[in-house]
């Protein structure tokens, strides 16, 4: 996944930054050229999915090793106090000439907008779906992108996650949470506030189809364990500010969740164990018989960062999907690591990150690109899109 970008410096206009008052126009370094359509992109490898109820988790693999103890993550950021999130306000915050962070007076707060510090000497990096919690609202990150080591502070762009409360702090603490890939989905690529807050309240947005196991004349699937109706029940009884964790987290929903992902943890790592020479850089992941999304990182390191929460997010789609127990098949997973053919579309801050989106059919593909300290690719999602 690492790029060769010498002797291929190329001018352009590129997108401006989706956290728009640090977004540039500039010049960048041209990738390497893409596999073709329907060839494997990166040095990767599927194995045998590790499968249990309707969820199928096809661990992705690569003999290549990337250092990226370079990068600090959104929990590593927020336990330490090296990385702050808080509400705009009066008690906003800048950096002073000086370098101290003192508080500011702007304009008033917003859903979609917050306030992000990185104080540490790593550049930060965030994915879209990550959960903060507290300030007004909870929400949740809007968009992959890597915020600059010791940073002026920028406005973030995020979604709400939490529809009926907008009241107490200003402060954020780390929820050590990814929402669920129906959420993730309207957040990252509708970039609709109403879709995500409807996708916390329905548990998903996917749509039953032949290749997710239905064959003709064969029995409904029982209701899914986290259908609409059981949500509504939790939301009344304990969330009524809809909050997205409160639901997800609450004794109704946690039991069976953290059964699944114990059954599930067991099974991956008993799977992936006795590797020679190669790695877990990721997952496929599909429900019944249709693969639906994945998430590959750079290397093994920054995807056990990543993974636990990853595969909660994952149980919970699982669970609120019917219930149908077909495995997909790898030659079906491994689509998902082939470059999609389709119009591109590009944003870059020069000299931190470029983040790439392809879309290909209901197939959607995200890259974000790290450019310093050498151009690396640190996570690319894929989906097949269910709205």
């Amino acid at each position: 996944m690492e790029r060769d970008v010498i002797g291929k410096l190329i001018g352009g206009l590129l997108g401006l930054s989706s956290l728009g008052a640090i977004g540039v126009l500039g010049l960048v370094f041209g990738a390497a050229p893409a596999p073709g359509p329907g060839k494997p992109e990166g040095d990767w490898r599927l194995l045998e999915p590790v499968s249990y109820e309707s969820l199928s988790v096809f661990p992705v693999v690569s003999s290549s090793s990337y250092d990226t103890s370079w990068f600090l993550t959104l929990d590593e950021g927020l336990a330490s106090g090296e990385v702050q999130i808080r509400e705009q306000g009066s008690d906003g915050m800048v950096r002073n000439r000086d370098g101290v962070i003192r508080p500011a007076h702007s304009n008033g707060a917003s859903v979609n907008q917050l306030v992000l510090i990185n104080r540490s000497k790593r550049p930060l990096l965030l994915l879209a779906g990550e959960l903060v919690s507290g300030g007004k609202q909870d929400r949740i990150i809007g968009k992959d992108r890597l915020v600059p080591a010791g940073s002026e502070p920028l406005p973030l762009d995020v979604f709400c996650v939490e529809h009926g409360r907008w009241s107490s702090g200003a402060n954020f603490t780390d929820a050590k949470t990814i929402v669920h890939p129906s959420v993730r989905e309207q957040a990252t690529f509708q970039q609709d506030q109403t879709r995500v807050w409807n996708a916390v309240r329905s548990g998903t947005t996917a749509e039953v189809s032949g290749s997710a196991g239905v064959v003709a004349g064969a029995a409904a699937p029982p209701p899914a364990p986290l259908a609409a109706s059981r949500i509504s029940r939790t939301i009344q009884e304990e969330a009524p500010t809809e909050s997205y964790q409160k639901i997800y987290e609450s004794q109704e929903v946690r039991g069976s969740v953290e059964t699944y992902v114990d059954e599930l943890q067991r099974r991956f790592a008993r799977q992936t164990s006795g590797l020679k020479g190669e790695h877990v850089v990721g997952v496929v992941v599909a429900y019944g018989g249709e693969v639906a999304w994945s998430d590959i990182f750079a290397s093994n390191d920054l995807f056990h960062q990543y993974w636990h929460k990853l595969l909660r997010s994952y149980v919970v789609e699982a669970l609120a999907r019917p219930g149908y127990r077909q495995v997909a098949s790898r030659d079906q997973a491994g689509e998902f690591l082939r470059h999609l053919n389709g119009r591109v579309r590009e944003e870059t801050e020069p000299g931190v990150y470029r983040w790439r989106e392809i879309n290909e059919g209901r197939l959607s593909q995200i890259e974000l690109d790290a450019l310093e300290p050498k151009p690396l690719t640190l996570h690319r999602l894929l989906i097949q899109r269910t709205s």
